[in-house]
């Protein structure tokens, strides 16, 4: 598959949160604001990134040469704690308005099945380093461009008139169900 497939799938055709419903927690949380959704997408992007670059180099010259394949899980999240703790002290540090802002979803990237599942679908396709890279910048875009899409409708659903028993979390399910089925329509393109 060619790198720009890859984006354009992380991106659209297998967006993780709306293909494969993956990390919905800090999609529903953070996706009040859009300030707070673009910082969550940031820092989620830059964490599937990295963790993609380490857990490649870790599968490839470690687990596979020492025939302990079996502890990968446990490797890629040790990886991606480290990474979700390095982001938060950084944020604390020098963006303590986002920091602010993300409060506890922040810590949740650790437990975000969205970069685990990215770093072991990467393992799975089979992907080299580039490719794995890549994947993750289109999955992290596709993960921030989800976030960003659902902030705009939720902070212009605040201003609409929404029957009671709708209103919050009813019409974001339903607004985040409509936008995957919108998101379904890409995957004829790949």
């Amino acid at each position: 598959m060619s790198l720009i497939a890859l984006l354009i799938s992380g991106l659209f055709v297998n967006n993780f949160l709306l293909s494969r419903f993956l990390g919905l927690c800090p999609f529903f949380g953070v996706s009040k604001k859009t300030e707070s959704a673009l910082g969550m997408g940031i820092a989620a992007t830059f964490v599937m990134v990295i963790a993609s670059a380490v857990t490649y180099i870790i599968q490839q010259y470690i687990l596979v040469p020492f025939d302990v394949v079996y502890l990968q899980t446990v490797m890629f999240i040790l990886v991606i704690a480290g990474l979700v703790q390095f982001v938060e002290l950084y944020l604390r540090k020098f963006q303590p308005d986002l920091y602010n802002m993300l409060g506890i979803y922040l810590p949740l990237i650790t437990t975000n099945c969205a970069i685990l599942g990215l770093a072991l679908l990467n393992v799975t396709k089979g992907l080299n380093f580039i490719e794995s890279v890549v994947h993750a910048v289109g999955a992290g875009g596709g993960f921030t461009l989800a976030l960003m899409l659902m902030s705009g409708i939720r902070e212009r659903l605040e201003l609409a008139q929404v029957p009671k028993a709708f209103s919050g979390l009813p019409i974001a399910f339903i607004t985040a169900a409509i936008m995957a089925l919108a998101f379904m329509g890409f995957s004829g393109m790949i």
